[in-house]
């Protein structure tokens, strides 16, 4: 499980993600419960965005003083193309949010405590998977066959699956969830308890927390591997992941807002999967350029989200 980043570079992105996420609390607690504006959710989406293009030219830099410019343009691309592909395929994982925000009706005051928690679990069970991930390939390369054409069956699958409603009601998790945990019918504040009637309860909000974090485990089994097709280098998977679920929080209420105008997303989602997956089952025969790679996820993502916006459902005049 070797990685072409040097130990202090490693160093460096751990303190970052801490310091982030210690500024990200800091002002969760000073702004407490408030509905997220979309020009508040623009800012922060910027602000997340450059920190991982900054991190990304810190990347290029150290790598281009210890091996050179070609090494550090080729693995600053990888960073890119795996940075990107998380961040296309984190967008499935909003819509599936706000579909059980509205299914349980949670406050917009609240949406932003549930997402911060839930990046906090998505980080530190993708930094186990990415890290048991790149040990596994290492040892068995095979497994990047398997993680193929698991790839590309989930395309296939996401694609008929494309523009139908997800019924929450019938979800195993939820089901089991309800089944182990007792929750009261109404929320109490930001609390993840409550008592009624001398019994101590869990609130709708602790069901949704848990619920947040079991569906990002699901969408981690798709995603991570899709970056495994670009490079095994763990630092590389590891901080582009990490990156991409930083900003989720942010990107969430942004897309939440203009959720009907990318209703054809799921589509160019799927093909991008299903690129991914067969890259993987040629690895061994073509081998894609990474730029070509970048190319593609880019393109797919832009003609979809134009043709979104083209084919969008028209308001009704007066809304």
């Amino acid at each position: 499980m070797d990685s072409i980043a040097p130990n202090w570079l490693w160093a460096f992105f751990v303190v970052s993600v801490l310091a982030a996420l210690f500024v990200d609390f800091v002002v969760l607690r000073k702004q407490g419960s408030h509905e997220v504006s979309v020009k508040e959710a623009i800012h922060w989406s910027l602000a997340w965005l450059m920190l991982s293009f900054a991190f990304n030219g810190l990347f290029w830099w150290a790598l281009y003083q210890d091996h050179g410019a070609a090494v550090a343009n080729t693995r600053a691309m990888e960073f890119l193309t795996g940075y990107l592909i998380e961040k296309s395929l984190a967008v499935d994982n909003i819509f599936v949010f706000l579909m059980i925000f509205t299914y349980f009706g949670v406050p917009a005051a609240f949406q932003k405590r549930v997402l911060m928690m839930g990046i906090i679990g998505a980080i530190v069970l993708r930094t186990v998977m990415i890290l048991l991930g790149s040990w596994l390939i290492s040892e068995f390369h095979w497994l990047l066959y398997v993680f193929g054409a698991f790839l590309l069956a989930t395309g296939i699958k996401m694609w008929w699956a494309a523009g139908q409603e997800p019924d929450l009601e019938s979800n195993p998790a939820l089901r089991l969830l309800r089944r182990l945990i007792p929750v009261s019918k109404d929320f109490d504040g930001e609390k993840f308890f409550t008592l009624q009637q001398g019994r101590r309860l869990a609130t709708p909000l602790l069901l949704v927390v848990l619920l947040v974090g079991v569906i990002d485990v699901i969408f981690a089994v798709d995603s991570i591997p899709a970056i495994f097709a670009i490079t095994t280098d763990p630092f590389i998977v590891l901080t582009s992941n990490i990156f991409a679920i930083l900003g989720l929080r942010a990107m969430y209420f942004l897309l939440a807002a203009m959720a009907t105008k990318f209703h054809l997303l799921s589509y160019g989602l799927a093909v991008i999967l299903a690129f991914i997956g067969t890259k993987m089952l040629l690895i061994d025969v073509v081998k894609i350029p990474v730029l070509l790679s970048l190319a593609v996820v880019v393109g797919i993502l832009a003609v979809t989200m134009l043709w979104s916006v083209k084919t969008a459902p028209r308001l009704p005049q007066g809304h």
